[in-house]
């Protein structure tokens, strides 16, 4: 009888403790797909089975006219149970954020890179010969890539493509950061991406790549064209 009690306690305490951390996705006012929700409550739940640590994902269409992302973050500090993470994201401004409490937090992951607008070296490159406007500029801009979230939400879409744009740029950010906790904490997680974002930004960058060639061919060609019915007249 005592067993049986001791059990019935322990498992409520355990249906309690998991209630409080079942809502990985947070709040979603943008992409409203259960496939995408199931993902992200799967891959928050194991990530805080292993870690302690819960991963928030947060998704608004807008914030309140003198309410920034900042202070929007400093509103969750009484909803969540410390220690977490927010991956958010506000549609209207396109703002894109991360908190962590504690602050130790932010040691686990590299928040400068998950934010970058650079998924690799060559985009920093481009990004540092294009924009920068001193040396120090430059060395910032090179030392900064890795990005898996501003580079997909950069790509042009229309229609609904741009929502499912939305749920691949925040589920890549959100991959990213659980998969760098699960390593700094040194747990491997079975629903981790692994390469499958990786692949994805390297499709983008193909054909982002592709268009900027094809225009310079263009370009070149347009040139040649006016030179050579200048040199005939």
């Amino acid at each position: 009888m005592i067993f049986t009690r001791g059990l019935a306690a322990l498992i409520l305490t355990l249906f309690i403790s998991l209630s409080l951390h079942a809502e990985f996705l947070y709040k979603d006012d943008v992409v409203h797909n259960d496939l995408f929700a199931k993902q992200i409550e799967s891959y928050g739940a194991e990530l805080y089975a292993k870690t302690g640590v819960s991963l928030y994902l947060v998704m608004l269409r807008d914030l309140d006219e003198n309410q920034t992302i900042a202070d929007f973050g400093k509103s969750l500090a009484g909803e969540l149970q410390e220690p977490y993470v927010v991956l958010a994201f506000v549609e209207q401004r396109k703002d894109v954020e991360i908190f962590a409490q504690p602050s130790s937090l932010y040691k686990d992951f590299k928040r400068k890179q998950v934010l970058s607008p650079n998924a690799t070296f060559a985009d920093a490159l481009i990004s540092a010969v294009m924009f920068a406007r001193t040396w120090e500029n430059y060395n910032e801009i090179m030392d900064n890539y890795g990005g898996t979230i501003l580079p997909i939400l950069g790509q042009k879409t229309k229609g609904a493509d741009t929502v499912k744009k939305y749920s691949v740029a925040m589920y890549n950010g959100y991959a990213d950061i659980a998969d760098q906790i699960a390593a700094t904490r040194k747990v491997e997680l079975s629903t981790s991406a692994g390469n499958e974002g990786k692949i994805f930004l390297d499709l983008l960058r193909l054909v982002f790549y592709g268009i900027i060639l094809y225009a310079l061919i263009i370009f070149i060609r347009n040139k040649m064209r006016k030179r050579k019915q200048t040199d005939e007249q």
